[in-house]
Order: structure tokens, then C-alpha cells, then sequence
């Protein structure tokens, strides 16, 4: 069997690194603005992770012949490349066995739409499917244990299909879901409520702090998620509570690092030229925010977080304005 993985970036590199010995044939299909000679003549990255890939691993810039006769195509790419590379796909043309897979969490601005409704519109006849969950890329290439889930709308067989050929003993457990609605609102609006963790914990605002955060941060992922659709068992599952915990406590996560350098009065702008790769949580923000406008739904974290990004109000002033809110029941 054959997979490829679309993205050379530090989370495609690791899928491909993880699940190389569970297929015959391994591609990485990457612009060429995005692989080093390093990579293309060594399969090898030292910045911003050092991944060793195996001899056997194809790095190619050539679309075509990437996703020629892969069985599983795991779609690793910024959000806002999704739809581009979606078109591509579909002059090339998919045959019915092949299996596209989303990995990236994050909404497309200004449509609004989930990756899989991007892909859905571009590829109308594929066959998507979902992958989300607690995947920080670091812990995974250290070999540490994690587990996601990956879904599949009206088709269980395929959800099935990979999850076993997915998953790695003792280092990678899959668990099938159907709600694909659920794993990718769990995915991408965590990313807005991490860059909160990682802005309080800049201003060292306590556990107690980041107690509460998590807690009225997941009312609010689960408020918005279930009103379009979302089934709130699985917000509480892996791609949601789980991805939140995760994302939320650790230095490893992008979106944590924003938040951490929003609260110690950096601008995004130079935040995000220093961090030099994608923090979806960014542009999350304002889509998060605009979905709950037009659902008459408070996001008040979410709504505070586009605030920080999007003005110059300081951290301080945040702070007292989300705390000093109108009091509420829970």
C-alpha cells in the first residue's frame, strides 16, 4: 500500500516519520519553496524539528505523481492552502478506491467553511475523511504515547479502514467517530482558547486561572460547535476536551506561543514573523467570532483573544474587561 502526505511542514514530516512501516510506499509531496535540499537530498530537517525520515520515503514537488496510486492521502497543509491544493487535486483526478484525509485545524476565512466542506466543494466525488486529536508534533517524533480520532460523514467502513492502517503500536491509537462536524470545530476552536492559556500563563495569572479558562473556554467551543451541527459527546472526546488540555498546557503548541508573547505585549505581526510558521488560532479568532454573531451565541474568551490580535488593546485592559463582565449563571 501506498501513502503520501501532502505538507512538508513539522506535523506532515512527523505523520510521515510515524507511519512509514506501516506501508510499502511512503511520498511527501511539498512546493518547492518548502523543501530544503536537506530534506529532498537527505531526508533529513534540523529546524524547526530535527526529523530523520527512511531511505524509502519520496520527497517530490510533483503533485501528479504524489498522489499516483496512493491508497491514503493525508492533507497537511495551512488552511488557507487547503482549497488551492484541493483544485489541483481535482484536475489530476482521484480514482474511487483513494482516500483523502484532512489533518489541519482551522476554518477558511471569509467562507467560514470546515476544511472537509472545502474539500467537499472542490472534490465532490471523494472520499473524506477526518483525523484530529492531541498530536504535538514534538512529543510524537520522542515517542510518546498519544491517541485521535478520525471520521468519516455516512461512510464507517473507510473510518474503519483507517484506523487500522493508521494506527502504531504503542505509540499512536485511533479511535473511530462519525460526527465529522465535531472533530473539526473540537480542532480548530481550541486553537483560539490555547492562545488564552498561553496568554494568561504570560502574565502568570495562576492555575486557577487556567482552570477556569479551560472550562468556560470548552462551554464556549461547545456552544458554537453544537448549534451548526456538532454532537457534544464528541467535544468531550479527543479532537476536543483532549486536543484542549493538551494545547493548553503546553510551550510545544503554536497557538500557546502566540498567546504567551500577545501577553507580554508583543503585535501579532511580529509575533508571527518570529515564529515563522502558522498558528491557526490566529485567524480562528475572527471566524469564531463572526460564526457567533450570526448565531446570536457569546464567545466572550474567543471575542477577547481577536481583540489582542486585531487591535492594540493591552493585556492588562483585557484582562479587567473579560473578568469584569456582567455577572451570569453558569
Amino acid at each position: 500500500m501506498k501513502l503520501t502526505v501532502l505538507g512538508a511542514g513539522c506535523w506532515g514530516l512527523t505523520l510521515t516519520w510515524l507511519l512509514t512501516d506501516n506501508f510499502e510506499k511512503v511520498c511527501v509531496w511539498g512546493r518547492d519553496c518548502d523543501i530544503s535540499e536537506e530534506l529532498r537530498n537527505k531526508k533529513h530537517t534540523s529546524k524547526p524539528l530535527e526529523i530523520q525520515l527512511k531511505d524509502k520515503v519520496e520527497v517530490t514537488s510533483n503533485l501528479e505523481e504524489a498522489i499516483k496510486d496512493a491508497d491514503i492521502i493525508l492533507l497537511v497543509v495551512a488552511t488557507s492552502g487547503i482549497r488551492d491544493v484541493c483544485q489541483q487535486i481535482a484536475k489530476i483526478g482521484l480514482k474511487d478506491s483513494q482516500v483523502l484525509v484532512n489533518t489541519s485545524k482551522g476554518l477558511e476565512l471569509p467562507s467560514l467553511m470546515r476544511m472537509s466542506q472545502v474539500m467537499r466543494e472542490e472534490l465532490p466525488a471523494a472520499n473524506i475523511a477526518v483525523l484530529s486529536g492531541p498530536t504535538l508534533a514534538k512529543e510524537v517524533l520522542m515517542g510518546c504515547p498519544t491517541a485521535a480520532s478520525v471520521a468519516c460523514e455516512n461512510k464507517p467502513e473507510i473510518a474503519e479502514f483507517l484506523q487500522e492502517k493508521l494506527t502504531v503500536p504503542s505509540k499512536f491509537r485511533l479511535y473511530t467517530n462519525d460526527d465529522v462536524v465535531g472533530l473539526e470545530f473540537g480542532g480548530s476552536l481550541k486553537n483560539v482558547i490555547a492562545i488564552a492559556s498561553g496568554f494568561a500563563d504570560a502574565m502568570k495569572l495562576g492555575d486557577n486561572c487556567r482552570g477556569a479558562l479551560l472550562t468556560r473556554g470548552m462551554a464556549e467551543i461547545t456552544r458554537v460547535s453544537v448549534a451548526l451541527g456538532a454532537k457534544p459527546s464528541t467535544l468531550y472526546g479527543l479532537s476536543g476536551m483532549g486536543d484542549l488540555i493538551a494545547t493548553c498546557s503546553s510551550p510545544m503548541s503554536r497557538n500557546f506561543t502566540v498567546g504567551s508573547m500577545l501577553g507580554k505585549g508583543k503585535k501579532i505581526d511580529d509575533i508571527l514573523k518570529e515564529l515563522g510558521s502558522v498558528a491557526e488560532g490566529v485567524k480562528t479568532s475572527k471566524a469564531v467570532c463572526e460564526l457567533a454573531k450570526k448565531l446570536g451565541i457569546e464567545v466572550p474568551i474567543s471575542s477577547a483573544i481577536y481583540e489582542a490580535v486585531y487591535t492594540d488593546i493591552t493585556p492588562q485592559e483585557l484582562l479587567e474587561k473579560l473578568m469584569n463582565r456582567k455577572l451570569r449563571k453558569e
